[in-house]
């Protein structure tokens, strides 16, 4: 397979003592070649980040070769837990041929005309579990051109063909001559050689790294404590920052007393910002102290005072009413209408919070140079822009240090940058006099949004003569994410935001008649939200897994065989379905528990362009209380970068939607959110979680997403384990004490 680099019309290699820094354009999505742009080095300049090589970056810059023999990968996607520095490192180090122990990672600097998100456009970003799936040939491409350079350089110096030249655990060599070189060793003269035009990349049948066991290279850093986060950045005279967030979304400041607050020992200034008030201090505690001794009169007369039962209770009246046509395939209601019997089922979804372990946080610092900004940087273009709108800045003046993430799940890639506008407006109000770090406490986290919205469905079906669905209508009630957000005109069309619908206007299964439609209520409802783990596939995996399960009892037919049935024209559903139904015995008979009922359920989804099955397993108490004991999981993601890292994602994801199903809920009373930590929005404990077994499909296909699709099959796979234990059709989240009512 040849790849050709286009647009390359000189040499764009620095030579210097320190190395190689290799530079390749690439093409960009829709034919849109990446502008050039210069930059300041990544790296956030304080402990241990150092850079290694060359200080010099041209477009698309993604591999740096040192004289001290390491390969830098410069990785463009932040890594939150989700393995993507082990994954980018891995497509560079498969065709450069480099030793596993040489290569490094580091966080690539905002810059979206060389480290965009291919899937994205011009825009540079983590998320939709895209990060492996848009990079795949992308650094591929930047490793074996790194390789072809230096074989290039060895043949020069040996001066033998360069086709007699091997390279292998990063060394360079020729067999005939006996002779052998390190990476480092030839490093500058490969700096000065002309980038190939055409790159041969390796067959899949030569892999050595792709598909293979490799340790992962935040591991050894995050378990000794070296690796860096938000929290550990201390600038000189910084500042820690809280704020205090009105109650009720929507309200304001109308007046503050801080002379408490400024007594306390140690605050250093008390501002007034767009979200609230923030208190600056030498240390979190004390700035915690500080904004406990505020008094805020606060402005309500915009606030939303709405409670969740009122919002579902008007969401059910909107479900009464067609809403905007999201897929229309036949004549669903027309069928429905003359059938003589409906199948008919509501769904209910609570705001979720994302619950993340770093708790939102954020390093800024404003001089005559520009911002500099220190966080687990998920949203670079975003943030980027507006960051320098509110300080009044271009956005090349804001650099942005992407270090570690302890978690995100969608949080820190908010379209409004929330946190780092506070930060922001907060450094601003101080005219800029110290760096701050914004710290958010949990109930922060928890109370001031932003949300995965709630939902209700309405999903009616029909049968023929031999129990297939005929007719299947659903309608969808909630927020819109996209709406408001620099990302509404791409993502909204017709009045039917995609994200709402997405995993129900795609349900695969062969219905002749198919409609599904949308109520988007943003316009009475003032909840903050945003995307969580999985997205709209969160709520339409749910209803669709569950209901079609409920088709497959009423017309008599195991659940497996009947979806199997509708699924011929979806070969990758079907491979994922069979083999977790096989790796967990579907056919054969569950053990008996004494006292207690067992049952297993399933469910199949195919969200960000990856097919997962799951089988669970449960066991219910004659009390009603129930353990999850097993899941076993199918996934068809393409080539298997890190089969490792893919059986990570895929047990973090049952564990995260497990927790969700069983306790996950955000609930409100007059426009206040009920919950504020762990104790009453829990996550799940080590010992709730069920033994898991994952099963990836072998693929010839590119690498798809693996950080968002073992969330949507567990919760229906897990109720409908519970029917068939309990014969107890469960159709709201989370299932808390349903069972015992």
């Amino acid at each position: 397979m040849n790849t050709r680099i286009e647009n390359i019309s000189r040499r764009d290699f620095l030579k210097s003592g320190a190395g190689l820094t290799l530079a390749l354009v690439l093409p960009i999505a829709n034919g849109a070649g990446p502008a050039a742009a210069g930059g300041a080095m990544a790296g956030p300049g304080i402990a241990g980040s150092a850079p290694r090589g060359t200080v010099a970056f041209t477009p698309n810059a993604f591999v740096r070769i040192g004289t001290d023999n390491t390969v830098t990968v410069l990785a463009k996607h932040l890594e939150m837990g989700q393995g993507t520095y082990t994954g980018l490192a891995t497509l560079v180090a498969e065709e450069l041929d480099a030793d596993w122990a040489q290569v490094v990672v580091e966080g690539a600097p905002a810059d979206a005309g060389r480290y965009n998100n291919l899937f994205w456009g011009p825009t540079q970003g983590t998320g939709g579990s895209t990060a492996l799936a848009n990079s795949f040939e992308q650094l591929r491409q930047a490793g074996a051109a790194a390789r072809s350079m230096l074989v290039q350089a060895a043949a020069a110096r040996w001066q033998v063909p360069a086709d007699e030249i091997s390279v292998d655990a990063g060394v360079v060599g020729h067999s005939k001559s006996g002779r052998s070189a390190r990476f480092g060793e030839l490093a500058e003269a490969a700096a000065v050689l002309p980038v190939p035009t055409v790159l041969t990349l390796k067959d899949p049948n030569d892999f050595k790294f792709i598909g293979k066991h490799v340790p992962r290279k935040d591991s050894v850093d995050k378990t000794t404590g070296r690796a860096l986060f938000t929290q550990d950045v201390k600038l000189p005279g910084m500042l820690v920052a809280v704020v205090a967030h009105p109650p009720r979304f929507g309200a304001t400041v109308r007046g503050v007393d801080d002379k408490a607050a400024r007594a306390v020992p140690g605050v250093a200034d008390v501002v007034r910002i767009p979200s609230g008030v923030a208190v600056l201090a030498g240390d979190y505690w004390t700035a915690m102290k500080g904004r406990d001794a505020l008094k805020v009169d606060w402005d309500e007369s915009a606030a939303w005072r709405g409670s969740s039962e009122q919002l579902f209770a008007d969401y059910r009246k909107l479900a009464a009413t067609p809403g905007a046509v999201a897929r229309r395939d036949g004549d669903a209601e027309g069928t429905l209408a003359q059938a003589a019997k409906v199948f008919e089922a509501e769904f209910s979804f609570p705001y979720l919070a994302h619950a993340a372990m770093e708790p939102l946080n954020c390093v800024m610092r404003v001089d005559t140079n520009g911002c500099e900004v220190w966080n687990g940087e998920q949203f670079q273009t975003v943030d980027q822009a507006t960051i320098a709108a509110i300080l009044g800045l271009k956005p090349e003046q804001v650099k942005l240090n992407m270090l570690y993430a302890g978690g995100s799940f969608g949080r820190r890639a908010n379209p409004q940058s929330d946190y780092l506008v506070e930060t922001a407006h907060i450094v601003k109000a101080i005219d800029a006099r110290t760096p701050v770090k914004l710290v958010w406490s949990r109930e922060d986290d928890m109370r001031a949004g932003y949300y995965r919205p709630a939902y209700l469905h309405r999903v009616r079906a029909a049968l023929d003569a031999q129990g297939r669905p005929l007719a299947w209508a659903q309608r969808i009630v909630g927020q819109s994410i996209a709406m408001g957000s620099p990302f509404e005109s791409m993502m909204i069309k017709d009045g039917v935001d995609a994200i709402s619908v997405e995993g129900a206007a795609n349900l695969p299964y062969a219905i002749p008649n198919l409609d599904v439609d949308l109520h988007t209520t943003n316009a009475t409802v003032k909840v903050p939200v945003q995307w969580w783990r999985s997205v709209g596939s969160t709520h339409t995996g749910f209803s669709t897994e569950v209901f079609i399960d409920e088709l497959a009892d009423a017309a008599g037919t195991d659940p497996v065989a009947y979806r199997l049935g509708l699924l011929a024209a979806h070969p990758r559903h079907t491979g994922v379905l069979r083999l977790a139904a096989d790796k967990a015995g579907w056919t054969e008979p569950l053990a008996p528990a004494a006292g207690a009922k067992r049952g297993r359920g399933v469910a199949v989804h195919e969200s960000f362009n990856s097919f997962v099955a799951q089988v669970v397993e449960t066991t219910v108490a004659a009390d009603g209380s129930f353990k999850v004991d097993r899941v076993v999981c199918a996934v068809d993601c393409g080539i298997a970068v890190n089969p490792d890292v893919i059986r990570a994602q895929m047990e973090g994801g049952i564990g995260f939607a497990l927790a969700a199903a069983l306790t996950g809920a955000i609930t409100l009373k007059d426009g206040l959110v009920e919950q504020s930590n762990f104790h009453d929005y829990p996550v799940l404990r080590i010992n709730e979680m069920p033994a898991v077994e994952v099963y990836i499909v072998p693929s010839a296909e590119k690498p798809t997403g693996v950080g968002e699709p073992g969330v949507p099959p567990l919760a229906p796979a897990l109720v409908n384990a519970l029917y068939a234990a309990t014969g107890k059709r469960i159709r709201s989240l989370p299932i808390g004490d349903q069972l015992k009512a």
